[in-house]
């Protein structure tokens, strides 16, 4: 069985258990009343500077015992469409097992999705959302996905090929979407272009997500797996998108001069 160590720990998150417990018991809230969604975004930055907005939306959200996490591919690794079948992810905080079962599901409703592993070897984005949901889940396995650019039309394919798994399983089974927002513009300039790209989001509207993307140069870098996600939420009876939190590595570091954005959505 392939075990997928550590890429960012030490580095994105603390590298020992105890401290990283701490560090994600910290961010989640305890005041939050967590609803049952479809989907949500949430971000991968180091979690000094998206923690908060990774806790506080994980809090919103009942995690079940099974999720697929899409995230962007970083690294240029593997293929465009990488799906790891098989084996755990070992983290600070103990291992996650891949669902193979729904993995292979996944790929045979649909021929877009290949099994490889060497896009994620090196990819932090979609790491890191795992000690949130294994604080918030401690039964969790998961189908782990990273992909490239795609167009709407692909990543229309992959949603709806993952509600029909979703459907056909007859579990519960979230979908989260590994994203950062505008990337090292000023604090106005990134307000302005995530506010763009999260209206699309609460529009319900993936097409509308890339295209504004694209044409107003928003640097959201999980703008596909949220295109993704959103395709496979609608197509699983999602009507409701809903912005919980939004901040900048300024409100951090104090640099509002070259900031990157952080959004935490559910979608239900």
């Amino acid at each position: 069985m392939t075990t997928r160590t550590p890429a960012v720990a030490g580095q994105f998150y603390p590298a020992s258990k105890a401290a990283l417990e701490a560090e994600v018991k910290r961010f989640l809230s305890t005041g939050a009343v967590p609803q049952k969604v479809i989907g949500l975004v949430a971000p991968h930055a180091g979690y000094i500077y998206s923690g908060a907005v990774a806790g506080a939306v994980y809090s919103s959200a009942i995690i079940p015992e099974k999720c697929i996490v899409i995230s962007p591919n970083h690294t240029g690794r593997g293929s465009h469409t990488a799906v790891m079948a098989e084996g755990t992810w070992a983290l600070p905080t103990g291992e996650v097992k891949v669902d193979t079962v729904l993995a292979k599901k996944l790929m045979a409703n649909c021929r877009e999705l290949e099994s490889d592993i060497a896009a994620h070897l090196g990819e932090h984005s979609l790491e890191v959302q795992l000690p949130f949901l294994m604080a918030r889940q401690p039964g969790l396995s998961f189908v782990p996905i990273t992909v490239s650019h795609l167009s709407y039309d692909i990543c229309k394919k992959i949603g709806d090929s993952i509600a029909k798994t979703v459907k056909e399983s007859g579990e519960d089974i979230l979908i989260v979407a590994s994203s950062d927002m505008n990337h090292y513009e000023s604090q106005g300039a990134t307000e302005k272009k995530d506010r763009m790209a999260i209206d699309r989001v609460l529009a319900m509207d993936p097409q509308g997500l890339l295209t504004t993307c694209g044409e107003m140069r928003i640097s959201m870098c999980g703008v596909v797996p949220t295109a993704i996600m959103l395709s496979a939420a609608k197509a699983l009876g999602a009507t409701t998108a809903k912005l919980v939190q939004h901040a900048t590595s300024g409100d951090v570091s104090g640099d509002y001069d070259a900031v990157v954005g952080y959004a935490g959505i559910i979608v239900y």
